[in-house]
């Protein structure tokens, strides 16, 4: 029995932000040495990968819930004009 829902979104900022910490510690204890610049790219491009990620799992979600209520909305207003 689940006691959230899973959000793929927030694993993947979580594991991106996690990864750059890695590689911060790695070149803080001596193991590589790693260019201040380096993390940029990974945690800029974790989270524009899981914001898209969450976009689409939401929107997966709301069709599935039945989210066509919407357009119907829509449709009625313009038949009614």
């Amino acid at each position: 029995m689940l006691r959230h829902e899973f959000r793929p979104g927030k694993l993947l900022a979580g594991f991106f932000l996690t990864l750059a910490g890695i590689i911060y510690a790695g070149d803080a204890a001596g193991a590589w040495e790693t260019p201040w610049f380096a993390v940029i790219p990974i945690v800029t491009g974790g989270l524009c990968l899981a914001a898209a990620t969450g976009l689409a799992t939401r929107a997966f979600r709301r069709r599935r819930a039945g989210g066509g209520a919407s357009a119907g909305a829509v449709g009625e207003s313009e038949g009614a004009g």
